[in-house]
């Protein structure tokens, strides 16, 4: 059952967060941009309201959220109503995948990876992006989950076990990059840099064989 509830009763809320928080999109958008691979036929998975399909050219995206669907739609945004574990998509259809604060939000996160390999091409790329449940932010986060209108319903990861489910999922050659470090939404640094550990924004990209 996709969890949301959320996104449902208070999508103006989401979009506000990112009119008000632009420095910590903008580099969320800059992690993202550091791995972004060329692309013809590029999908995202939980797209949202196309805060991020729309800054890279992506124009189709998978969403159960109807008014989350409807914000997108209205950006441009071909939209499929579907959730990450049962994609309503041909095998081997797009070049590239992304997938950006979703992961915590699906039933099955194995199952979504799987699928998402299965509808990319020999080749292409997945850049999954989250937050890490291990960095300052993210601790922050999960202690107080229960009280947030988004992340109540959320679950959390670290790096490790994300890498460790795209690798289960048959993806490899895994890179990551970071940024938002500190706790604090108004004063944290937006530089992004390589790895993982201390930044609670973490983007990898992982690749399917060529073969």
């Amino acid at each position: 059952m996709p969890r949301i509830e959320p996104f449902e009763k208070f999508p103006q809320e989401y979009e506000a967060w990112f009119e008000k928080h632009s420095n910590l999109y903008d580099a969320e958008i800059e992690a993202v941009r550091k791995l972004l691979p060329p692309f013809k036929n590029g999908i995202e998975i939980g797209v949202g309201s196309g805060r991020f399909a729309v800054p890279f050219g992506i124009t189709t995206g998978v969403e159960p959220s109807a008014k989350m669907a409807e914000i997108a739609r209205s950006k441009g945004i071909d939209v499929i109503n579907g959730v990450a574990e049962d994609l309503p998509l041909g095998n081997e259809t797009f070049d590239f995948a992304l997938m950006v604060t979703t992961i915590c939000f699906v039933d099955d996160p194995l199952l979504s990876l799987q699928n998402i390999y299965r509808i990319l091409k020999p080749g292409s790329c997945v850049i999954i992006g989250f937050v890490d449940r291990d960095s300052a932010l993210g601790r922050q986060y999960e202690k107080n989950r229960l009280k947030s209108r988004f992340y109540r319903e959320a679950r959390f990861f670290n790096t490790d076990e994300v890498t460790g489910l795209l690798k289960k999922a048959g993806f490899s050659e895994v890179v990551c990059v970071q940024t938002l470090f500190g706790n604090d939404l108004e004063h944290m640094d937006t530089a992004v840099k390589i790895g993982s550990g201390e930044g609670a924004f973490v983007a990898l990209r992982a690749r399917k064989e060529r073969s």
